[in-house]
């Protein structure tokens, strides 16, 4: 099994200097285009929570299991922080930043915002958003932050990127997946389309199963659909006969079979394609001794 936790530093990439904390305050100071719109890794002592926070209690058990997630996988969503002098308050985050704390990080990634960066943030997050090698947790990312800090709506933001409404609609919703499934998108094992698959089930239960299913079954996204489909909707005769779709290998073996036998055949394959049956109908005796005389 390859390492799953993902390295998030990006622009700066490593622990912020001494002198960055102590010179970059504001949108206009030199280097804080280095700040804007990127991933850095801020030490946790730097910062501290926002004390008119009006969330309180942080639930002991939940804070725990996530910390144990940011032990296997690292932080997956960074946090936002507010340059206040040398040291960073949390605009949004602060239960990713306990956990973090628990897990025994020694830094988190972040955004960070500046005073009057307003103007700069857009045009970073515009023009990142352009790159071709953000991976689709990135773009979703990417795209949350112009909703939530530029305050940009979806439609806005369709015409800011030159997107269909739906395509952003569909890759703000990956942020919903659980940090193993987003990890999973990230490191390339599976794809933004099976995420979607994914995501389709409402039962967090039924994510995990289906994601598990892809991983071991190595389905393909048409076939983690219709196994949606099925967890979805278990009862119905659609979800029941949901099946891969025959090869067209297997679709010229089935033809030939039932020429030669002259009876209906139905080739059954697994999930993955790679294992399956043979079904041949037959009216009655006769018909029975026909086929098995041609495969004595």
């Amino acid at each position: 099994m390859k390492d799953k936790k993902r390295a998030m530093g990006r622009g700066l990439g490593a622990i912020l200097s001494a002198e960055s904390k102590a010179t970059i305050n504001s949108a206009t100071d030199e280097g804080a285009d280095k700040f804007v719109g990127n991933i850095v890794e801020v030490s946790i002592e730097d910062i501290y929570p926002n004390p008119t926070q009006p969330r309180t209690y942080f639930d002991e058990k939940a804070l725990n299991e996530l910390a144990k997630s940011i032990e296997s996988l690292g932080v997956i969503q960074p946090i936002t922080l507010r340059k206040d002098g040398e040291r960073f308050e949390i605009i949004s985050g602060e239960r990713r930043y306990r956990a973090s704390k628990i897990a025994g990080l020694t830094s988190i990634p972040a955004y960070i915002r500046l005073v009057n960066d307003q103007e700069l943030l857009e045009m970073a997050l515009v023009e990142n958003i352009q790159r071709e090698d953000l991976d689709a947790i990135e773009i979703a990312l990417t795209y949350q932050r112009l909703m939530d800090e530029v305050g940009l709506t979806q439609e806005n933001l369709s015409q800011r990127v030159g997107k269909d409404r739906s395509t952003i609609t569909n890759s703000i919703r990956l942020l919903r997946l659980n940090p193993d499934i987003q990890n999973a998108i990230r490191s390339g094992e599976i794809s933004a389309g099976h995420g979607r698959a994914i995501i389709s089930l409402e039962n967090e239960e039924h994510q995990q199963i289906l994601f598990d299913l892809i991983i071991k079954e190595k389905l393909n996204v048409r076939q983690s659909e219709q196994a949606a489909t099925a967890l979805k909707n278990p009862k119905s005769t659609a979800a029941k006969r949901a099946k891969a779709e025959l090869s067209n290998n297997y679709k010229r073996a089935q033809k030939t079979i039932a020429d030669i036998l002259d009876v209906k055949v139905e080739i059954k394959t697994s999930a993955n394609g790679k294992k399956g049956k043979i079904v041949l109908d037959f009216k009655n005796e006769d018909e029975l001794e026909y086929i098995l005389s041609h495969i004595k």
